[in-house]
């Protein structure tokens, strides 16, 4: 399963108005997904106008992650085969394949980027912890063409406000489900207490250096959890920081 939204064309868009692509990182549970599910309920106009972002795309990582603990649960039960991916406890059978999530994301941007017009943005969600590399280690695994388009919008939260949510939102009926999967707390302690966000962006407040790209970024709080009621003060914040980030961008193009 992949998450995908398509609209109609937007008159008049062109690359000044809006992200090509926004790459959104955090923590689990931190908000990426409710800010996306914010951005999805409102018009194409309204959209572009305040948020610079234009026709939809979304790519992430999870539904890909999970299709691999599916496909190794029927190796193993159904055909009597080695898992692939996982360990039947839920990690990977190696670290390297959290960097090819990375590589599939960008082949799957680089296939959706060839077919579209000019009028579009790819949002492209994922959490990494410094347990397996880390943001720097993930975002140098985009190819540079993609980074030289990019910006990067950062979610903030602590790890224990991550933690908590965690716990809220899991639903076992739903473990596949975007908004309400969940990790256990021994995953969550293991793979994502710690974080290198602020080692790699110590150096500058508006841009990341990845692999010889500056790609501008900006930080949208949420220790708070505004995105778990979502509507107008979600909004409001948001657009206050991707307006932000929009004058970065606009100046590092120039």
């Amino acid at each position: 399963m992949r998450i995908s939204f398509t609209e109609p064309s937007l008159d008049g868009a062109d690359m000044q108005t809006h992200f090509p692509v926004l790459i959104m990182i955090a923590r689990p549970a931190a908000g990426k997904s409710e800010i996306i599910h914010n951005l999805r309920e409102l018009s194409p106009e309204d959209r572009l106008e305040r948020f610079h972002i234009g026709v939809l795309k979304v790519l992430d990582d999870f539904p890909m992650l999970w299709t691999w603990f599916e496909e190794d649960d029927l190796l193993e039960k159904v055909f009597k085969r080695p898992r692939m991916h996982t360990t039947p406890d839920g990690y990977f059978l190696h670290d390297d394949l959290w960097h090819l999530l990375i590589r599939m994301l960008n082949l799957e941007y680089n296939k959706w980027r060839r077919d579209v017009g000019d009028d579009a943005t790819a949002i492209i969600e994922f959490a990494r912890g410094a347990e397996h590399g880390g943001y720097q280690t993930a975002l140098g695994h985009f190819d540079t063409n993609l980074l030289e388009k990019a910006a990067v919008l950062y979610i903030d939260v602590s790890y224990d406000e991550s933690l908590r949510k965690n716990r809220t939102r899991f639903n076992p009926e739903r473990p596949d489900s975007i908004l309400e999967h969940s990790l256990s707390d021994e995953k969550m302690e293991r793979l994502y207490q710690h974080s290198d966000w602020e080692q790699i962006s110590a150096d500058d407040d508006q841009h990341l250096t990845i692999d010889g790209v500056r790609v501008p970024y900006a930080i949208f709080p949420n220790e708070d959890d505004i995105t778990t009621t979502g509507g107008e003060p979600l909004e409001a914040r948001l657009e206050t920081v991707l307006s932000h980030l929009w004058s970065i961008y606009q100046t590092a193009a120039v």
